[in-house]
């Protein structure tokens, strides 16, 4: 029929967790919502060059731990680590409580769908052709391993009288699929005609099982050599 929910948010629980980890009253969800909402705004707008794909937050006792996940860890760093100081000392400005960073290093950022569909929507702004650029993104991202993407541009592209929606498609994206891992991200392109909306799907293979259980704490292996040692006795 044409509508589509949210890749993410369809398979949250399943194999996908959330990106706000944490747990309030309901006298203080609303405070720490909007605590959330303005940290992400703050550090997509000013960490914008660093290509930032995810930020999860957690929030045990008393602490913010925010994780971000860059395609260019150096730029957040900075040089002997002073830009990463400023960041933290800025954060702890929105929060109430002491905030924590953690920096993780995306190896391949070609097949990250958020940061696909900001590489794209750059390129409309410089003017590039919309059929270039998703070939371009396309071509990248089954190289290196995605089993397929979907782009959606819609907008005025190339400066068109009438709006109209484009897409390019390569593989398979099976979205019906809770175990299929789906990556989703949008971004907007702000050109002089207008703003263009980008969409991407990436699918990167079935997850089996849940994805969940792999954040849960290992067993200790001595544990697990005296029951067997109990067993043979």
């Amino acid at each position: 029929m044409g509508q589509k929910t949210n890749p993410i948010g369809f398979r949250v629980g399943y194999h996908r967790n959330w990106d706000s980890r944490w747990f309030a009253l309901k006298r203080d969800y609303g405070e720490i919502l909007r605590e959330d909402i303005t940290i992400r705004r703050f550090l997509m707008k000013r960490l914008e060059s660093a290509g930032i794909a995810r930020v999860v937050i957690e929030r045990p006792a008393g602490k913010v731990y925010v994780t971000l996940y860059a395609a260019r860890p150096g730029v957040i760093i900075g040089k002997k680590g002073g830009d990463i100081e400023k960041l933290r000392r800025a954060l702890n400005d929105m929060s109430r409580n002491d905030v924590m960073l953690n920096i993780m290093d995306i190896r391949k950022p070609e097949i990250e769908a958020r940061l696909v569909a900001d590489n794209i929507a750059r390129q409309l702004e410089k003017r590039v052709s919309f059929r270039r650029a998703l070939k371009r993104a396309i071509a990248s991202a089954s190289r290196l391993g995605a089993k397929g993407i979907r782009v959606n541009v819609g907008g005025r592209l190339g400066g068109a009288e009438i709006a109209r929606m484009e897409w390019q498609r390569e593989g398979q994206v099976p979205l019906h699929k809770l175990r299929a891992n789906i990556d989703y991200g949008t971004a907007t392109a702000f050109t002089t005609y207008g703003t263009c909306g980008v969409k991407v799907w990436i699918y990167k293979g079935d997850v089996r099982g849940s994805a969940l259980e792999d954040e849960k704490p290992a067993k200790d292996k001595s544990d697990e050599s005296s029951a067997a040692t109990e067993k043979q006795g």
